[in-house]
Formats: C-alpha cells, sequence, structure tokens
C-alpha cells in the first residue's frame, strides 16, 4: 500500500474510532454534542492519528488498541481548532472551508465542545479496552497528553501567540 493509500486507511479508522467513542455520550441530538462532532469528524488529514497508527504498528501494536490513542490525540486537535478559533482567540470563521464551530453552533456551545473534547480525551486514555496496554503506560500516555496540550506544550503555545498579537493585556472588570 503507497502513503496515500495509508493515509486514506488511516482517515477512515481514525473517524470510526471517534465515532465510537463520540457514541456513547450522554446529551446526543444537543447542541454541545453536535458541535463535538462537527469539530472532530469534519474532514482533517489525521495525521497525528496516523504517526499514532504507524508507531504503532511499528512495535506490534493491534489497530484495535491503538484506535483509543489516535482518538484522543485526534480529540485534544479538535478541541484545540475549536477554541483557536474563537472571537477571543484568531476569531476565524472558516476552518477547511467551512463554518467554524462558533459560528455555525455559537460560541458558548463552541467552548463546552472544546473543553468536553479535551476531557473526552482523557477519560479514552484511561477507560478504553487496550487489553496490550500496561496500567503503568496508560499513565504515562495520560501524562504526556496532559503534558503536550497543557502549559507547557500547546496552550503555553497559544498564550505566547495571543501576546505576541497584544490580546493578553486587558483591563479587566471590576
Amino acid at each position: 500500500m503507497d502513503f496515500p493509500q495509508q493515509l486514506e486507511a488511516c482517515v477512515k479508522q481514525a473517524n470510526q474510532a471517534l465515532s465510537r467513542f463520540i457514541a456513547p455520550l450522554p446529551f446526543q441530538n444537543t447542541p454541545v454534542v453536535e458541535t463535538m462532532q462537527y469539530g472532530a469528524l469534519l474532514g482533517g488529514k489525521r495525521l497525528r492519528p496516523f504517526l499514532v497508527y504507524a508507531t504503532g504498528h511499528m512495535f506490534g501494536v493491534s489497530t484495535n488498541t491503538l484506535d483509543a490513542p489516535a482518538a484522543a490525540v485526534e480529540c485534544i486537535h479538535a478541541y484545540s481548532l475549536i477554541h483557536d478559533d474563537l472571537p477571543a482567540m484568531d476569531d476565524d470563521d472558516l476552518r477547511r472551508g467551512l463554518p467554524t464551530c462558533h459560528v455555525k453552533f455559537g460560541e458558548a456551545n463552541a467552548i463546552l465542545a472544546g473543553d468536553a473534547l479535551q476531557t473526552l480525551a482523557f477519560s479514552i486514555l484511561s477507560d478504553a479496552n487496550m487489553p496490550e496496554v500496561s496500567d503503568r503506560d496508560r499513565i504515562s500516555m495520560i501524562s504526556e497528553l496532559a503534558s503536550a496540550s497543557g502549559i507547557a506544550g500547546m496552550c503555553g503555545g497559544q498564550a505566547l501567540d495571543l501576546d505576541a498579537e497584544g490580546k493578553t493585556r486587558t483591563s479587566g472588570r471590576a
């Protein structure tokens, strides 16, 4: 299988995994869960899940076991994009040629959906059936994802970006 075929297979696998983890959530058919689905499942190259699958396969880990970390990484990525598009951040109206979550579903639903996707990522890693993964490795994955997405990683980078754009200085409210 050549690279484009591998990537296409990964997109399909990752989307199926994401759908499986979102489907049992409470409040289906509400704006918040619809926003989560829209933000997580609509488009994207799925390069992060591809790297999870490719690396795992190099070490002999099954695709079924890799679905959880691939979905978790993609949940974090989707949450970061939803929040990045918000008016307080980059204020983007389009992503991948379509309305951003806050434009389509409202700012409050976008914030809640991003927050829910972030916490879903950690729930997936802590609760998913991964028989090939030891508890120690599971905790390590959770810790790495928290570090990479927190103030020492992605959030810190976003804060630097906002500061460089002069968006972090406010007069505050009394």
